[in-house]
């Protein structure tokens, strides 16, 4: 009995001591993939413009908007500038990336689509800092000639499960206690009774005048 119950212990503690290992390790590999949810910080401005949300689908990267963070037409913009089946829909929701395969230690032969200006550009992207940064590059023709914004990658939002209301309680209700007769028990309180009020002394009458002698 002795035995089983050490071997119990010790299974339980090697579990537990790999559990912080198994969690470095998963995070080392979501760091290490582009995917996920980025703010983008524009080259010009140099503040944050958006929250784009990149995957991998059948091997090829795409990133559409989530959020506009900032922006001169207000956080719900349309693409006016846009072109085809882009062209006044509007931004959030919009794929502005795509065609990205993997080349190495970047990604690049997709599109990119500046929303503001309608404009697409070639694309090739890389992940920097420890997978903290995305090096985003767009240009025509040459890579030499075009612009780069770096993205910040946005930690991962963890659902927090709702908590019960304060009042409820998984435990049966108490019964109400009762007296020897049957009758809800008086509740007793530990502060003293109300002094009861004094009554009102009443008026003593007016004594009327005699009309006689």
């Amino acid at each position: 009995m002795r035995s089983r119950f050490m071997l119990v212990f010790v299974a339980a503690a090697l579990l537990v001591a790999a559990l912080p290992a198994a969690a470095q390790s998963s995070q080392t590999v979501a760091l290490s993939s582009p995917v996920g949810v980025w703010k983008t910080i524009s080259d010009k401005t140099h503040k944050p413009a958006s929250l784009v949300k990149i995957w991998i689908e059948n091997g090829e990267l795409k990133g559409k908007v989530i959020k506009v963070l900032n922006s001169d037409k207000g956080p719900h913009p349309i693409c006016d500038k846009c072109e085809g089946e882009r062209h006044n829909k509007p931004v959030i929701g919009m794929t502005i990336i795509w065609g990205m395969h993997k080349d190495g230690d970047e990604w690049d032969g997709g599109t990119i689509l500046d929303p503001k200006t309608g404009e697409t550009y070639k694309c090739s992207i890389e992940l920097v800092d420890g997978g903290m940064k995305l090096k985003v590059r767009g240009y025509i023709g040459f890579s030499l000639f075009g612009r780069t914004q770096v993205w910040l990658r946005e930690p991962a939002k963890v659902a927090v499960p709702a908590l019960p209301a304060a009042a409820s309680s998984s435990a049966a209700p108490l019964p109400a206690a009762t007296s020897s007769t049957g009758l809800p028990a008086t509740v007793t309180s530990s502060a003293p009774p109300a002094t009861p009020a004094t009554p009102a002394t009443p008026a003593t009458p007016a004594i009327a005048a005699s009309s006689g002698s």
